[in-house]
């Protein structure tokens, strides 16, 4: 991918990485990129760099616009790897730039670099840097998504560098949002924003809110939002910030979300009058087998749902493997305004649907109790008890829908 001119003397520089399917344990069906920026004014100006990998491929943007040496400053919104492991590249060919970074990121940057020889200036919100005929306003943005974290806005264009908020994980050809859902489609896009906020994002709603807030309280007007992954927000900006709102605010489909797994099929077919059940209330189901899902599509639609039901055999008197690790990674992302019950089927003895409840509850969820749990394989009068607890939890659902409409 060659430079793309995002706005007046902007650039993307960046690299798109086609091949990676899994970022850090996240599914990422559509490949990703690393979203970097040059802006060209009287003192040319790095916005963050790229994975260590594709600091050729920035070089060789940034050199079809400008000898990279002539770079006067650097911007660092964030210090995970897949942006700054790129920066020791940069600074060979651009030895007395300055660095912009928040405190954070810069006790961050020395765990990786000899940043002795480096000029870094700390930064915090409110600091400004004239470059010439453009401004850049610094916004701190700590635990979105890392304690380093900051926005770099540009004033005269306004047009604000998001690092990792409102991206996306998505290789394309396509640069701007109007672009990629004329080639593509805006579903599909909406889809990889929720996917994101899912995965990586869903921890800090109440932070997102504040931070939102932040901006509104400094004027700021935003007419692009230029992401470190994924898609630039040029047509309409304002539909990503409202779906984060949106997102951190709790919203979520009045649709239930079966996610389980199984041994001998068991808990499987109690799947099916459970939906039955559900539908009989009038609400949409979706069923995901979890060791045929990768982790990251069945948080997303964990997500999505305003109730779930998880479903697990009992294996040693506790719950199956695939069930507890996606558990312990959903209670990792703090969910909140979610309803969940759970269902499962024993042999020997039962004890894996109990301790489903148990993690549940730990997580602060509401729960529709007791559940339903069988022994071996569902008979006629188990599956009638599975469909009345489908049915039960789908007015459940619908009556704590209420609460967020």
């Amino acid at each position: 991918m060659n430079a793309v001119e995002v706005r007046n003397g902007i650039y993307w520089v960046g690299a798109c990485d086609w091949e990676v399917r899994d970022f850090h344990g996240y599914e990422t069906p559509r490949g990703t990129s690393y979203n970097n920026y040059l802006i060209m004014d009287d003192e040319i100006t790095l916005v963050d760099t790229v994975k260590y990998d594709f600091a050729d491929i920035t070089l060789k943007n940034i050199a079809s616009i400008v000898d990279p040496a002539r770079i006067k400053n650097v911007v660092v919104n964030h210090i995970e790897n897949d942006h700054m492991t790129g920066i020791g590249d940069i600074m060979k060919l651009t030895p007395n730039a300055t660095i912009y970074i928040t405190d954070k990121g810069k006790k961050g940057l020395e765990r990786f670099f000899d940043i002795s020889k480096w000029t870094i200036k700390v930064v915090k919100t409110g600091d400004t840097l004239s470059i010439g005929q453009k401004t850049l306003l610094f916004l701190e943005t700590p635990m979105l998504h890392w304690p380093d974290s900051m926005m770099t806005y540009v004033k005269e264009d306004k047009l604000l560098f998001s690092q990792d908020a409102f991206g996306q994980h998505i290789a394309s050809a396509a640069r701007f949002d109007d672009e990629y859902i004329t080639c593509q489609s805006m579903a599909e896009l909406d889809d990889a924003v929720v996917d994101y906020y899912a995965n990586i994002l869903m921890p800090f709603g109440q932070l997102i809110k504040s931070k939102i807030a932040d901006v509104q309280k400094l004027g700021i007007e935003i007419e692009i939002i230029a992401p470190d992954h994924g898609i630039i927000w040029r047509k309409d900006p304002g539909k990503v910030l409202q779906a984060y709102l949106d997102m951190a605010n709790g919203k979520a489909n009045c649709s239930v979300a079966i996610i389980y797994d199984t041994m001998w099929h068991s808990t499987e077919k109690m799947t099916v009058p459970l939906l039955e059940g559900i539908k009989s209330e009038g609400l949409d189901c979706k069923i995901i087998k979890l060791r045929a899902t990768p982790m990251s599509v069945a948080i997303k639609e964990f997500w999505k749902a305003r109730g779930c039901l998880i479903g697990t055999p009992t294996l040693n008197n506790i719950m199956f493997p695939s069930v507890a690790n996606f558990l312990t990674h959903v209670r990792g992302l703090r969910p909140k305004n979610r309803i969940a019950g759970a269902f499962g089927s024993f042999g020997w003895g039962g004890g894996a649907v109990k301790e489903a409840y148990e993690m549940l509850k730990k997580m602060g969820l509401e729960v529709v109790e007791p559940g339903v749990e069988i022994n071996f394989k569902p008979s006629l009068e188990d599956e009638k008890k599975c469909f009345e607890f489908g049915a039960a939890f789908a007015r459940a659902t619908k009556e704590y829908h209420t609460k967020f409409e």
